[in-house]
């Protein structure tokens, strides 16, 4: 069924306020995949907060125009699945795990602003820790000194009443 061009302005403007908040666009060629696949997916990426959706080329290439995703307008060819996120991280997981499990995904190139990828990027991508992965490492870390720190203060008072109590042991045997 054809869009008309109210349809196609309201489809553009969908995705150019998804674009604005995004930090991947991942596309996909979801050729062969079946309706229970793709609901699968669709369905792990409202989890992960991933905006994933069918478009036509041409109202994507309108929606990036103007964008830093604008250079991800040569890679649109084909029967394309769009996954946009505002995590950096979580589009390409997405992809990139449903592909490991499904042959007909076939992921394509994939963009973060400015930079656009080619298949082992997306997948390099797709390695990297979380942002919440990466922020409790580094809370990890920054609290490492502090209880370090923290648990070399109390060793003080409690070998002091280690010796004390091994002084009063002794003239208790005595």
């Amino acid at each position: 069924m054809s869009l008309n061009l109210d349809d196609k302005k309201a489809v553009v403007a969908e995705v150019s306020a998804q674009v604005a908040n995004a930090q991947s666009i991942i596309v996909a060629e979801y050729r062969g995949l079946n309706v229970v696949d793709v609901t699968e997916l669709r369905a792990n990426a409202r989890k992960n907060g991933v905006y994933l959706r069918v478009l036509k080329n041409t109202l994507v290439r309108r929606a990036v125009a103007g964008t830093p995703f604008e250079g991800l307008g040569n890679q649109m060819v084909g029967p394309l699945m769009y996954g946009i996120s505002a995590d950096p991280v979580a589009a390409a997981k997405l992809l990139n795990e449903f592909a490991k499990t499904n042959d007909k995904l076939i992921i394509k190139a994939g963009a973060m602003p400015n930079y656009v990828m080619d298949v082992d990027g997306v997948k390099a991508l797709a390695t990297m820790p979380s942002r919440e992965e990466l922020l409790s490492k580094l809370l990890g870390t920054m609290q490492a000194p502090i209880a370090t720190f923290v648990r070399t203060l109390n060793e003080v008072p409690t070998k002091f009443v280690r010796g004390l109590a091994a002084v009063r042991d002794s003239k208790q045997a005595a």
